[in-house]
């Protein structure tokens, strides 16, 4: 389940790429005093996913933009909808942004025969060292994971893609599932590096960007998918990364 919000700029701002955790801070406040505050101080997958402001440019005062929030997690669409709600025609700042919120609009995606999706915002994929070294036997730094970069294994890429997202479905809805061969259709496009504050400090985070194919997914593969656009690929979804859109064929 996703939330389209539609935004009008209330002031001239040059666009920067280090808002997440300020977007990531506007989203948790909106939880506070419901039955979710927990989810910011909570261990584990939040569930949560959002998509950049777009279009990603320089706005002046009057110029639209959008974003998209998802969680597959339905009532708590439900009561981020109802809070924001609340905010319609006020003046909502996201670090040096500042916008009036002009519309909400929930939104089901659905999937057809044949789905392609895109990265929205980068896929990050930290391989923990015993993995990477199965890999890259002679790798011999201390690191406890290493960022999959676009000179690693593809396969390397996919295994942990997919066992990502595994763990998180198995999570959310309590029930195995397995899916082999799954990811085994794509196209990489590019990998870059983000900057972002997290616990305070600002860090560099490497991603990369991909199209995904699947020719008539199977129901159960279709309810993956789903998942899939609701929480987002690979990790740190709850700070903008890995989320994705289905552009169908």
């Amino acid at each position: 389940m996703r939330l389209l919000l539609e935004f009008q700029a209330q002031n001239n701002f040059v666009y920067l790429t280090n808002y997440h955790h300020k977007l990531q801070g506007f989203i948790y406040s909106l939880l506070r005093e419901t039955s979710f505050h927990h989810l910011h101080d909570s261990d584990g997958y939040k569930f949560i996913a959002f998509s950049n402001i777009f279009p990603p440019f320089n706005a002046k005062e009057g110029d639209t933009r959008k974003l998209i929030i998802s969680s597959p997690d339905e009532e708590l669409i439900q009561v981020l909808q109802a809070k924001l709600a609340s905010l319609e025609d006020s003046t909502i700042r996201i670090g040096h942004m500042l916008f009036r919120l002009v519309c909400i609009k929930p939104v089901r995606p659905t999937l057809r025969s044949n789905v392609r999706l895109i990265t929205a915002t980068p896929i990050v994929i930290r391989v923990p060292r015993e993995k990477f070294i199965e890999y890259n036997p002679s790798w011999d730094r201390k690191y406890d994971y290493v960022y999959w970069r676009s000179h690693h294994s593809f396969k390397l890429f996919i295994e942990q893609l997919v066992q990502n997202l595994t763990k998180k479905y198995q999570e959310f809805y309590s029930r195995d599932i397995k899916i082999s061969n799954f990811f085994d259709r794509f196209n990489f496009k590019k990998q870059v590096c983000n900057h972002v504050v997290i616990n305070g400090k600002e860090v560099k985070v490497i991603g990369t960007l991909w199209e995904f194919f699947f020719r008539n997914p199977t129901r159960r593969e279709r309810k993956f998918l789903s998942f899939a656009l609701a929480c987002g690929l690979g990790e740190l979804n709850s700070l903008g990364f890995g989320f994705v859109n289905n552009v169908g064929n």
